[in-house]
């Protein structure tokens, strides 16, 4: 069994780019304030979830292990 990831948006910074979709639409959609919501908040790790952190233009994306609440993405300095 592979990690899980915790997925949450900080939706005082996001914008609605729409970047997140883009690179991980079965993760992410935009809602009616056009702001990015998980589709699920835990869910199996992947690169196209990790690819969407990346992606977004104001970091709005934190991806945590479920359980443990490591920091997966942004990484810490």
């Amino acid at each position: 069994m592979g990690d899980r990831w915790h997925v949450e948006v900080d939706r005082s910074v996001c914008f609605g780019s729409g970047m997140c979709v883009n690179h991980a639409g079965d993760a992410f959609h935009l809602d009616s304030a056009r702001q990015s919501r998980p589709t699920t908040e835990d869910r199996d790790a992947g690169e196209h979830v990790l690819a969407a952190a990346e992606g977004c233009p104001v970091e709005a994306l934190t991806l945590t292990l479920a359980g443990s609440g490591e920091v997966v993405f942004p990484p810490e300095d």
